[in-house]
């Protein structure tokens, strides 16, 4: 099987490491923080000092990191994945970041015989622990192909949406829905307390009517319960909006209800919430 290299295992990065681990992927793993690779390593991953040792190794890099200026840093460089990734390695962004950057990627990629996808997923800590994420891919129909059997041990539903930069896209598509869709499972459940109703009685309800969605049925039982620990960042979902909002400006294309999903949000990290999930946005309407 071939070796996989897999760089950032943060809330859903470890867990999809993991589901590689135990389909039998000989591992190597790399994050800025070691710690937080340690029960991987227990389990048989194998460490590397440096994303340029993971990439000399790997016939497969995948990464899963932060923000785009952490893509761009883990790729490009003399120490990073394309100057030291063998001639027809793949190489898998998962990151959300920026269609810009994945057509880079991709074109200096192709310049060294690298073969690159970008790959952003949707589902949550959810999705990655349970291997049901969907994962919207760009690039080639043949580099699709032949990683599609490590794909299929992450998710469920991947599709891939066209040339380099094309998953990025969609997945603005994805935050774009999910942003304004948050808004209306806070306001949902609030009316329902307001009006003296059981709020999980109506959660019963409304989710398995035409007003269902994955927000309300995975989140708003865990904004009632007062859980509010990440399966997605507050922080990185305003950096998700941002990226959508400069896409969507440089197509001329206004989008009012993601503007003000953004801003309340980012009332939400101003009051230091933005290290908690996308959940907390409860916290604004729980307190009024």
């Amino acid at each position: 099987m071939k070796t996989i290299g897999f760089i950032g295992l943060g809330v859903m990065g470890k867990s999809m490491a993991r589901h590689l681990l135990k389909a039998g992927y000989p591992l190597l793993v790399y994050t800025r923080t070691k710690e937080k690779a340690n029960d991987l390593l227990a389990e048989g991953a194998a460490w590397k000092e440096t994303v340029a040792d993971l990439a000399r190794e790997a016939d497969v890099v995948m990464t899963m990191v932060g923000y785009p200026r952490d893509v761009e840093q883990v790729y490009f460089g003399e120490a990073g994945i394309l100057e030291n990734a063998r001639q027809g390695t793949y190489v898998i962004d998962m990151t959300t970041s920026t269609p810009t950057l994945a057509q880079s990627i991709y074109e200096a990629a192709k310049r060294k015989g690298i073969h690159a996808l970008d790959a952003p997923v949707s589902g949550g800590d959810i999705g990655a622990r349970e291997g049901t994420l969907t994962i919207m891919v760009g690039g080639d129909e043949d580099v699709f192909l032949a990683c599609k059997p490590i794909l299929e041990r992450l998710g469920t539903n991947i599709i891939l949406q066209g040339k380099a930069g094309a998953g990025q896209h969609t997945k603005m598509c994805n935050q774009i829905a999910i942003a304004t869709n948050m808004i209306g499972v806070c306001e949902a459940i609030a009316y329902a307390k307001r009006a003296g109703l059981d709020p999980f009685k109506v959660l019963e309800s409304i989710a398995k009517g035409a007003a269902g969605s994955w927000s309300l049925s995975n989140l708003a039982p865990r904004m009632l319960a007062g859980d509010f620990a990440p399966g997605f960042y507050v922080k990185h979902f305003l950096k998700d909006m941002n990226i959508a909002l400069e896409e969507a400006e440089r197509m001329n294309l206004p989008l009012p209800g993601l503007a003000l999903a953004k801003r309340l949000y980012e009332e939400l990290a101003q009051a230091g919430e933005e290290n908690s999930g996308t959940q907390a946005l409860y916290k604004r309407y729980a307190s009024e």
